[in-house]
Order: C-alpha cells, then structure tokens, then sequence
C-alpha cells in the first residue's frame, strides 16, 4: 500500500555540507517520495534548535548530530534515532596554514582560537581531552565563529571564510567545510577522526543519524519504516553512482560547492550504513556524560527504533 503523507519536514544543522547528505538526498531524489512520503527540508542552525523545533512539533524528522538530540530531549525522554545516516564522528579539526599544522598534531591548537557550532563543540572538547590537552591550561579558545549566527547559516563554509579572513585560527566543522578551507590554500586538515587521527575512543562519540519523536514512530510506524528504507535506498544508490549527487548540489549549493559534492561524497561511502550498533550508542552515552549533557545510562533501545533494525541492512 502507498502510503499519503504529506507536508512532512525534516530538519538540518547544515544544508551545504555532505555531513547529512543523505537524508537531503533522500528528499531531492525522490527516495522519500517512492515510499510515499514528501519531505521539505529546512535549515535550522544551529543543531540544538532544529531539536527544539522537533520537540515542539514543527518538523517531523532531524537529520543531526546524535548527540545533540539531549539538547531538547533530557535522558533521550521522548525521541530516538531512526537510523545513522554516517558511521563515526565526522567533523575536521582544521587549521591556518601559517601555523604549519602537520597531520596528526593535537597540540597545533594550543594558545589558538578555534571556531566550533554550539553542540559540535562538544566532540572537539572530547577529542582534546582524550588527548590529553586541557583547553583552559593550554588556552585553547572554543567558540562560535564570528559573524556565523543565526537562521539559514551554514556552518562549514562560513568557518572556511572566516578562516580565510583570520578572524579564527583555526574550526572544527564537516568536509565540505574543511575541503573548501583546503582548495583555497588557507587551511590544512589537522584530526579526521574517522579515517584515523586521534584516540580511537572518539570514532563513537557521535554519528550523523536521523531522529524521530517516540510518538511518531508509535503513531505512524509505517512512516518511521518508510523513512529509514528511503535513507537505505538512497545510501544504495549514491554508491552505485556518486555522481547522483551532483544533481542535488546544483539545486542547492552555490557553484563552488556544488562542484565539490560529488568527491566528498565518494569519499564518505565506507561510512554509508544506516545501522546503529551496541557499541556506538553505548560509547555516546560514556561522551554524554563525560560532557555533562547525560546523568544516566539508558539502554540501547532507549536510544536506538530497533523496533527498525531488520531495514538497516536493506
């Protein structure tokens, strides 16, 4: 049976990034729309808010940072992720170029101002920490961009222009941010942690997912499914053929970026699977209340539709 929904929105922190690519992608493609679902996507920056905006009903799905869903949802009461639309924490620790920043270095950002969203911060503080750097004792100044603020922003981009314009020496933001920083000759990647930089405890700390209200996964079911079979499918499809996003990006981004999406997204395809494991959540919740943004330790399934799990896999 077809299903008819319409008018569902889903929300994203950041809208010209390849981070939550693949549920805008299940949107422009017509991957939702094959299971029956027509899906609006709407910025809403920065993550904590597009959160709020699902706690308060006025968007149907988010596609975030795991983490941050604590941000309107307190000990995962009243939400759960659908399905990951990544594997692993996927922001870039970038650096100034006249710093000299080698690969690998952490200490690179010691006495250095690095510009990081409200919630992504987190992550960075994490991987700091687990590194052994104290941002305090070694002044190291986390904080939001200058000038980057605001509905309709995008983050990685504009972290990437005000890395340019020094007014930061530094960001911690996703690959598209980090790749245009790099193309433009003013920042080189210092920490990708998915591809092996850092503690390997940090590869957990977070995933791209998409996240849904416990009232709309009992309420509609069929939608919850049909939602996670489109971000499967589309995962399917852009392997097949990454040029596939090329479409998308056009519609969307502006030009330069446009031209990039293709290659950060072939990059990002050993990550592509919707699962959501023990593991991971259960690493989430130890950086959770290493952050203080958790006080419990709810179980997988608090956390996890594995209600949903068999359609992970395809």
């Amino acid at each position: 049976m077809t299903l008819r929904v319409t008018e569902m929105k889903l929300a994203v922190p950041d809208l010209i990034s390849n981070s939550y690519f693949p549920a805008i992608a299940a949107a422009e493609l017509g991957f939702f729309a094959r299971e029956g679902l027509d899906v609006e996507t709407e910025l809403i920056f920065p993550v904590d808010k597009a959160y709020a905006a699902l706690a308060g009903g006025r968007v149907d799905f988010v596609g975030g940072s795991a983490h941050s869903a604590l941000a309107a949802f307190p000990e995962w009461q009243g939400v759960k992720l659908l399905c990951a639309l990544g594997q692993g924490m996927y922001w870039f620790l970038v650096m100034h170029v006249d710093f000299d920043p080698q690969r690998g270095d952490i200490t690179c950002v010691k006495g250095r101002s690095i510009g990081a969203a409200p919630w992504v911060d987190m992550g960075l503080r994490g991987l700091l920490q687990a590194s052994g750097i104290d941002p305090v004792r070694d002044e190291v100044r986390i904080g939001p961009v200058p000038g980057v603020a605001g509905a309709g922003v995008n983050f990685g981009v504009n972290a990437a222009k005000a890395l340019e314009e020094r007014k930061i020496d530094g960001f911690w933001a996703n690959g598209m941010g980090a790749e245009v920083a790099v193309r433009r000759g003013v920042g080189r990647i210092v920490v990708d942690v998915r591809r092996g930089d850092g503690p390997p405890e940090c590869f957990h700390f977070t995933m791209a997912s998409l996240a849904a209200t416990d009232s709309l996964i009992a309420g509609s079911p069929d939608v919850a499914a049909a939602a996670v079979r489109a971000i499967v499918n589309t995962h399917a499809a852009l392997k097949v053929d990454p040029g596939r996003s090329m479409a998308v990006a056009r519609r969307l981004f502006p030009p330069a970026e446009a031209e990039l999406i293709a290659e950060l997204i072939r990059r990002d395809l050993p990550y592509y699977d919707a699962s959501i494991s023990e593991e991971s959540v259960a690493a989430m919740n130890r950086f959770a209340r290493a952050s203080g943004i958790l006080t419990t330790d709810p179980g997988y399934g608090r956390i996890a539709a594995t209600e949903l799990c068999a359609l992970w896999n395809g």
